[in-house]
C-alpha cells in the first residue's frame, strides 16, 4: 500500500464518546492475533466510520487518529486504513437493487513554462471523458460519472466525510439519479506552479461483489487473454485516448496520465510521481527566464526537517552567483531508502544530471523546516548554506509562477 500522506500534528482534544469508540476498535484492531477477531474488529470499527462519514462526524475520526498517531501507530495504521476506504465507497440501494461505489481520481502530472490550469470542464469533454475511462478502465458491468472538474490539490476534498459525500453524488449520477454537476462550494484559488497534478475524480459503480476495472475481469485468464485486462494494458490505452482530450484543456503544457484508482492511492502515489517534472519544470523555466543553458546553472541540494529531514530543498543559482534565483521542494513519503533504492541525494544528483546541470552542491548540514516570515515561501540553502528567499533578478521578465 501507498505510503500515507504526513499529517499535521496539534495538541491533543479530549476525545469525545465517538473519537473513544475509534480509538477503542482500533487499539483491538492492531492487538488481533487471528484473521477470525480481525474480521470482527474491522466490522466495528468499518461500521462507526461509516456512520460518521455519512452524517459528517469528521472530526471525531480526525481526533481519534490523532491520539493513536500520539500513543500507538498500529491503532493509527489500523483506523486510517478503515476510514479512508469507508470514506472513498459508498453503497447505494435503488428500488432494492444494490450497487457499490467507489470514487476514483485519475492524475495528470503537468509541467509548463506557465502556470498550470485547472477549473471546469465542458460537459461534452467530461462525457468523452466518461466514454474513454469506462473503455479502457472500467469492467464491463462498471457505470463511470466525472466529476466536470480539473481539480488541484489545493481544491480536492479534504476530509473523510466530504469524500464520501463526493462519492455518493457522483454514484446517484452514474445511476442516472442527477445530482450537482460540479463541486457544491466555491473552491479555493489554484497556486500559479509550473509543475503540478490535476485531478479528475469520478465514480466507478457496479454491482455488490462484481469487479469494477477492466484489469480484475478474468482473473483466471492467461497469457495474451489476461495481458489484454492488465493495468499496464489499461494505462497504455487511457494515456494515448485520455491524453489527446486533457491536452485540449491543458495548453502550453507537458502531460502525463497515471493509472486511475481508488481516491486515496491515487492521490498519494501523484504526490511522489509529480517530483521530477518539478525539477524538469524548474531547469525550463530557469533557461527562459535567465536566457541561459542547464550548464550555466549549480543546484544546492539540503535537507530539512524539524526533528527528521521531512524534505529536500534544491535552490538554483547561476554558476558564478551565490544568489538563489528559484528553489523546488522535494518531499519525502516514508522510507525511500534501502538496500534496492537509492536514497533521496542520489535521486535528485541522477536527476539533475539527466536534466543538464552537472555543477551540484549537496550540503551536509540539516536545515529546519524555515519559510518566510512575510509571504510564507520556503526558504533554501545557498552555497554556503545560509538559508534566503529564492528570488530572480529584478530586471527579469517572467510570469510570476512557482514551482513545487
Amino acid at each position: 500500500m501507498a505510503t500515507k500522506r504526513p499529517r499535521a500534528k496539534s495538541a491533543l482534544p479530549r476525545l469525545s464518546r465517538d473519537a473513544e469508540r475509534l480509538v477503542s476498535y482500533a487499539q483491538s484492531l492492531s492487538a488481533s492475533g487471528s484473521r477470525i477477531e480481525d474480521v470482527y474488529w474491522d466490522d466495528l470499527l468499518g461500521r462507526e466510520v461509516e456512520r460518521l462519514v455519512e452524517h459528517g462526524g469528521n472530526g471525531a475520526i480526525e481526533t481519534a487518529l490523532d491520539h493513536l498517531d500520539a500513543s500507538l501507530p498500529a491503532g493509527f495504521d489500523a483506523l486510517i486504513d478503515i476510514a479512508e476506504t469507508r470514506s472513498e465507497t459508498a453503497t447505494i440501494d435503488i428500488d432494492g437493487k444494490v450497487s457499490q461505489v467507489l470514487l476514483v481520481a485519475a492524475p495528470i502530472l503537468a509541467w509548463s513554462r506557465y502556470a498550470v490550469p485547472s477549473g471546469p470542464i465542458k460537459s461534452d469533454i467530461a462525457k468523452t471523458l466518461e466514454v474513454q475511462l469506462r473503455a479502457h478502465c472500467a469492467a464491463a458491468t462498471t457505470d463511470v460519472a466525472v466529476a466536470p472538474y480539473l481539480y488541484s490539490i489545493d481544491q480536492l476534498p479534504r476530509d473523510f466525510a466530504e469524500v464520501h459525500g463526493l462519492a455518493r453524488a457522483l454514484g446517484l449520477r452514474a445511476l442516472g439519479h442527477e445530482t450537482r454537476k460540479g463541486p457544491a462550494k466555491r473552491l479555493p484559488e489554484t497556486a500559479p506552479l509550473l509543475a503540478d497534478t490535476r485531478y479528475l475524480l469520478a465514480a466507478f459503480v457496479g454491482p455488490v461483489g462484481a469487479p469494477l476495472f477492466r484489469w480484475q475481469e478474468n482473473p483466471d485468464a492467461r497469457g495474451a487473454e489476461r495481458r489484454e485486462s492488465s493495468r499496464e494494458q489499461s494505462l497504455e490505452r487511457w494515456r494515448e485516448q485520455g491524453r489527446a482530450i486533457l491536452t485540449t484543456l491543458m495548453p502550453g503544457c507537458v502531460i502525463d496520465l497515471l493509472i486511475p484508482d481508488g481516491y486515496h492511492v491515487a492521490s498519494r502515489d501523484s504526490d511522489r510521481a509529480i517530483r521530477p517534472y518539478a525539477i524538469r519544470a524548474a531547469i525550463a523555466f530557469l533557461e527562459s527566464a535567465l536566457d541561459v543553458k542547464p550548464e550555466q546553472l549549480r543546484a544546492v541540494i539540503a535537507a530539512f526537517g524539524n526533528e527528521r529531514a521531512e524534505e529536500y530543498r534544491i535552490g538554483f543559482t547561476l554558476s558564478r552567483n551565490p544568489d538563489v534565483v528559484h528553489g523546488v521542494v522535494w518531499p519525502l513519503f516514508g522510507r525511500e531508502e534501502g538496500p534496492e533504492v537509492d536514497g533521496p541525494e542520489e535521486q535528485l544528483t541522477a536527476l539533475l544530471r539527466e536534466n543538464g546541470i552537472t555543477d551540484i552542491v549537496s550540503l551536509e548540514q540539516g536545515f529546519p523546516l524555515e519559510f518566510c516570515d512575510d509571504c510564507g515561501a520556503p526558504l533554501f540553502a545557498d552555497p554556503v548554506g545560509d538559508l534566503v528567499h529564492a528570488e530572480l533578478p529584478e530586471e527579469t521578465e517572467a510570469p510570476r509562477a512557482h514551482l513545487h
